[in-house]
């Protein structure tokens, strides 16, 4: 099998910031940052014997870089409203973010800026916990200068999420509505959203002009998701409600308002959907239509001027090394075979004879591994999921120091986005925890959702997945406000496809076709490897992957039909997870026979999750400075 870890892993960030109204000149932040630093700096030189006794300040020019981080912090989230209101900021919560190309390319000289202010400091006045911080903040600022050549090539909008879904998501799910202030906030959304979709209609335009259309067969899904979002009144004669207007309805009635108040509040609501959302949806749909006549048949990005390029720099932003897409696809065939050996294992348990592809196709269309396609079944099948995550609940204090606060919820992918959604997905909490982090799972075709993957699944999504290590991220109160927000895919979803992994030695899975569940996970995760760069690389057609899926995986086809227009709409990213998931647990098994009698799996995982995400080179030096601190310790 081929080694990934033999090769040099380098540290990229992965940084997805798209903004919003402009605020301050650039040297605004500059001269804030220099002035807070002044003050702290003049301020520590006063600090009394007796305090610098129990613990001496920080370096003037640490106290300078945190400013500068805290300074830039505030202005991002001023910069990027709509992504503000998910981390439970609401100054702006009657703005979107901006992603107009002036605002793009402000963006890009903030960041020059950025970098060329952090090049100035002296990072050997710095701790080792603020050094971290300083290579990750560079590193993100790096990593977007370097992707820069390529900002059109990422699709603004695609069938898998965009702004016609995600303005949605925000206002359901994340705007809440309080107090009569809220209200009026979410109207003066709705009304802002045209200004919002005439910045993706341009960045639509400006890829076109450098041909770099949407895949012929997205445009109309989109469109089709786009108008699910018109649909039902006050949009229509129809007597059940559109998902925003029940939203907003629902909001406004759980508060105490007086009755000719809360009736302005709801008039004018009405009307912004009828004379802001509707027309602003309705030029975004017109838009995407009027490129279908010049969308190309090819799915992969090879297709795009510079694609091979472009390519390269999403596998190295996801995974964070230097492997290429050719070592990828090999290590995906060596991973898939090990599947396959490990499920035949399986199979001789359960006291199945025959081909593995018979018993797959069999798993495949086993109507006893599935709920019923009903809203009762959807319902059992939320039961259980959350069954699953109360009784890992129970069992982390013992495989975890640190836990998070945040509370999580199971719900549906909702219906109008459904179609076109993923199969399962995460939406972290806020720090301070006001919204609990949330599962969703997507229960539009029940025949992709088997009762076999169920518990892998929820471990993945919930416990001890994406909620506890983004939750605890989030509450982070010793580490600057970014580093508890930056992503790194390999590592993020990496420690999700580890939670799957570790659920196993941890006893559940009990049920054999359960395993064989979490077996055939990480078969899905090992396959993407193939199948990523299989379209982007190889030049593979959406067909050629759809059928290596069918053929090496026991998932349904209409579930591998969707899962390859995901990761033709998000090049490299399917890539993260395998290869996260292999390098932790070669980390762990590392520090375990370092360590002997002395490894700790509590420590292991509070090493891993208290710093926030991280690229795989830094997550190992944090691996090996617990050994050696452990060894010194003993």
């Amino acid at each position: 099998m081929l080694n990934l870890y033999h090769l040099t892993i380098s540290r990229l960030v992965y940084v997805s910031v798209r903004s919003s109204r402009r605020t301050a000149t650039v040297s605004r932040w500059l001269l804030g940052a220099l002035l807070v630093a002044l003050l702290v700096a003049c301020d520590s030189t006063q600090t009394s014997t007796e305090t610098a006794e129990v613990a001496a300040p920080p370096s003037a020019e640490q106290q300078k870089l945190e400013a500068f981080f805290a300074a830039t912090w505030a202005e991002d989230l001023a910069r990027f409203p709509a992504s503000a209101s998910y981390l439970g900021v609401k100054d702006q919560q009657d703005q979107w973010n901006d992603v107009s190309e002036s605002f793009q390319l402000e963006s890009l000289e903030i960041t020059r800026q950025r970098l060329a202010f952090i090049e100035g400091i002296d990072t050997a006045q710095l701790s080792s916990e603020r050094l971290l911080s300083y290579q990750l903040y560079r590193l993100d600022l790096e990593r977007t200068l370097a992707g820069a050549p390529f900002r059109h090539h990422r699709y603004v909008i695609h069938q898998h999420r965009g702004p016609h879904t995600g303005v949605v998501s925000l206002l359901v799910n994340v705007h809440t509505v309080t107090s009569e202030a809220d209200a009026q906030a979410y109207i003066a959304r709705l009304n802002n959203l045209p200004q919002y979709f005439d910045g993706v209609i341009e960045q639509l335009a400006l890829r076109a002009e450098k041909g770099l259309y949407l895949v012929d067969w997205m445009i109309p899904k989109i469109v089709r998701s786009a108008g699910n979002v018109l649909k039902g009144s006050p949009f229509d004669d129809s007597a059940e409600p559109s998902i925003l207007w029940q939203d907003f309805s629902s909001k406004l009635d759980a508060l105490d308002l007086e009755p000719t108040v809360s009736e302005d509040l709801s008039q004018a609501a009405r009307t912004a959907l009828l004379t802001a959302v509707k027309p602003a949806y309705e030029r975004l749909i017109a838009a995407l239509q009027a490129q279908q006549s010049g969308a190309p048949s090819e799915d992969g990005v090879w297709r795009f001027p510079e694609g091979e390029a472009f390519y390269e720099n999403r596998l190295r932003v996801y995974t964070t090394t230097d492997l290429t897409a050719e070592e990828i696809h090999q290590a995906g065939l060596a991973n898939v075979a090990r599947l396959h050996m490990e499920m035949r294992a399986v199979m001789s348990a359960l006291g199945e004879e025959g081909d593995l592809s018979d018993f797959l196709d069999r798993v495949r269309n086993d109507a006893s591994l599935r709920y019923p396609n009903t809203d009762e079944g959807r319902d059992a099948y939320l039961t259980a999921a959350r069954s699953a995550i109360e009784s890992m609940a129970q069992r982390l204090p013992d495989y975890f120091g640190v836990l998070p606060k945040s509370d999580l919820v199971v719900k549906r992918v909702e219906p109008y986005r459904e179609q076109s959604a993923g199969k399962a997905f995460y939406q972290s909490p806020p720090p301070d925890g006001s919204r609990p982090g949330i599962y969703y799972a997507n229960l539009y075709d029940m025949n992709s959702m088997p009762t076999t993957d169920l518990e892998a699944l929820a471990f993945h999504e919930g416990l001890p997945g994406h909620h506890l290590q983004r939750a605890i991220a989030a509450e982070l109160g010793d580490v600057p406000d970014f580093q508890r927000h930056t992503r790194f895919t390999a590592y993020t979803e990496g420690w999700g496809l580890y939670s799957e992994y570790l659920a196993h030695e941890m006893g559940f899975y009990q049920d054999p076709y359960s395993n064989f569940g979490r077996l055939a996970m990480e078969l899905w995760r090992a396959a993407r490897l193939v199948v990523d760069t299989g379209l982007h690389h190889k030049k593979w057609t959406r067909e050629e992957a759809v059928a290596y899926l069918v053929n090496n995986t026991p998932n349904a086809e209409y579930d591998c039909q969707r899962a390859i227009e995901r990761y033709i709409a998000m090049p490299g990213q399917a890539t993260a997870y395998m290869i996260g998931k292999l390098r932790i647990v070669e980390l762990r098994e590392m520090a375990r026979e370092a360590l002997g009698a002395d490894f700790d799996i509590r420590a292991f995982h509070d090493v891993v999750l208290r710093t926030g995400a991280v690229p795989l080179d830094q997550l190992e030096a944090n691996i090996k400075r617990l050994i050696n601190t452990t060894l010194a310790n003993g």
